[in-house]
């Protein structure tokens, strides 16, 4: 560092205030390698890359060099929205899908897309993105930010209770392979994960760019583990992921007077956040009873999941403009299926599941990131790229194979994605960073701390740690925590709720983190207690 290291403030949970800058992430170490950037003087983007890196040493379950990244950058001026999700191979047509997989073509009645294996990998968008991220607003080289990153994996880092649930989750697993097996079969909390093979992988993007990963040996290697295991793609199909990072016009929504809601575009699950805030609010002010309260906000957003399957896709191929999806009258129409009195019987939706990362940063200047990085399921599809470390990503089980599907499987196609860092405007100006893990869970927790931190003007780490439900777009189960009053519970199932209680604070809720700009100057931090994370700032 240069100068005089500030003393840091760290809140592993509640709420902690930062004159200067901060990062949240859903690791401690992550949030300390982005705060330390900060302290040296680089921006919110530098140090979002940094703490990205580093949880891709740490929470390799989650996210990586082989996954997906989405983010948005609020640069003191404008939000802008960065698409940094790959594409199905070029060869992947639903008919050599289904050959691939040795199945019959059975028309809209064929099975489901595969969860796990190399069919589920599209190319992976995460180092473009990070690249593409510091290319746009970065003041540090990709190499000076990877130093902590490079540390942990070569030296390695003692893996906790919580962190060594993701390894265990899959560890008898037939979909992961012998790669997998070599690095992570023998891990357990309080032994040193080391991942030397990764370790090179990032000291070759930092010396050279993300050139060998997508047209040199990286991607040449990517490429033959996928084509053994029976995959469709080409070096070809690698190349075109360099440079494929793309900034968008994010999406937005008014919520209550002052409030503006930002997310990102399909192919992410963005809309549903922005329908369930415009439902809420055309419904008026939330329910002063609980019960009234959460139905009401249960309601909504089955509402938005339950018909998300049938418009969320690759924005090419959207077959309902985003315009129409958040127009007066769709969203009247949503409105008026929500019953005050009883649970509307829905149709079982298509659930999506999730293994991902989110993070947010603020600096001096008034920078600010949200960030949202994955490889879906638990360590993606399974497939670790033998001397390199890499465990592909599985995104692509977002696809469809029905031909009458939006979002059905093609070349060159962005599946669905539940992705969706979030950010909110108080009056036109720069309010908060938000966002989680979870999957189905993402859209569910950002519209419960919109309720918590809008409507009840709650504190952000209150906001954070309160209990939260989650519902199953499968079954439609409501699914709670404890903290909940039982007459809440009780008056759930009176209206029709099939309601399940957790035996404590669950990640099936999503791994939530914020950054609230502070009136009074600085910004307030907030990392979710269901993590091992930290927001770490100066």
């Amino acid at each position: 560092m240069t100068g005089l290291e500030p003393t840091p403030i760290v809140a592993a949970t509640g709420t902690a205030r930062f004159p200067n800058g901060c990062v949240a992430a859903p690791h401690h170490l992550a949030a300390e390698a982005g705060a330390a950037v900060l302290a040296d003087g680089g921006n919110a983007v530098d140090a979002a890359v940094a703490a990205n890196l580093v949880l891709a040493v740490v929470a390799p379950h989650a996210c990586g060099v082989g996954g997906d990244l989405f983010a948005l950058v609020h640069d003191g001026r404008t939000v802008h929205a960065l698409d940094a999700a790959g594409r199905a191979p070029a060869a992947a047509t639903r008919e050599a899908v289904l050959a691939a997989l040795g199945s019959p073509d059975l028309g809209p009645a064929t099975r489901p897309f595969p969860e796990y294996g190399p069919h589920t990998v599209t190319v992976p968008g995460a180092v473009d993105g990070w690249f593409s991220l510091l290319e746009r607003f970065g003041t540090r080289s990709f190499g000076a930010l990877a130093d902590a990153a490079i540390g942990y994996a070569a030296d390695g880092f003692v893996l906790t209770e919580t962190g060594v649930v993701g390894v265990d989750a899959v560890r008898g697993s037939a979909h992961v392979t012998d790669e997998w097996r070599a690095v992570y079969g023998d891990a357990s909390a309080g032994k040193r994960l080391a991942q030397p093979a990764l370790a090179r992988t990032l000291e070759v993007l930092a010396a050279r760019g993300p050139e060998p990963f997508y047209r040199g040996p990286i991607a040449a290697a990517i490429v033959d583990t996928l084509r053994a295991g029976g995959g469709l793609h080409t070096v070809e199909d690698l190349g075109q992921g360099l440079g494929a990072s793309r900034w968008r016009v994010p999406i937005s929504a008014r919520y209550r007077e002052a409030t503006t809601v930002i997310e990102m575009p399909p192919p992410t699950q963005g809309l549903a956040v922005l329908q369930a805030a415009l439902i809420l609010d055309s419904l008026g002010p939330l329910p002063s009873d609980d019960v009234e309260r959460q139905h009401r906000l249960i309601e909504v957003v089955r509402a938005v999941l339950a018909q998300r399957g049938a418009h969320l896709a690759d924005p090419a191929h959207m077959r309902t403009s985003v315009d129409e999806l958040l127009g007066d009258r769709h969203i009247a129409d949503l409105a008026s299926s929500i019953d005050p009195d009883r649970a509307a019987r829905l149709a079982p939706a298509r659930p999506l599941p999730g293994g991902t990362v989110y993070l947010c940063a603020a600096d001096a200047d008034g920078m600010i990131v949200s960030l949202i990085e994955s490889n879906y399921r638990g360590f993606g599809s399974g497939i670790t790229v033998a001397g390199w470390g890499i465990n592909l990503h599985n995104r692509g089980a977002g696809f469809w194979l029905d031909p009458d599907a939006v979002g059905v499987v093609g070349p060159g196609r962005q599946p669905p994605h539940t992705l969706i860092p979030a950010m909110a405007l108080r009056d036109g100006r720069p309010w908060m960073a938000f966002g989680a893990m979870g999957g189905d869970g993402q859209a569910q927790t950002q519209v419960q701390l919109l309720a918590r931190l809008v409507d009840d003007a709650a504190d952000v780490g209150d906001a954070l740690a309160a209990p939260r439900w989650f519902v199953s777009p499968f079954g439609w189960e409501v699914i709670v925590e404890p903290g909940f009053e039982a007459e809440t519970l009780d008056g759930l199932r009176a209206k029709g709720h099939t309601v399940h209680s957790t035996a404590g604070p669950d990640s099936l809720m999503g791994n939530a983190n914020a950054i609230v700009v502070d009136p009074a100057g600085g910004y307030q931090g907030a990392t979710d207690p269901r993590t091992e994370g930290a927001c770490v700032g100066w």
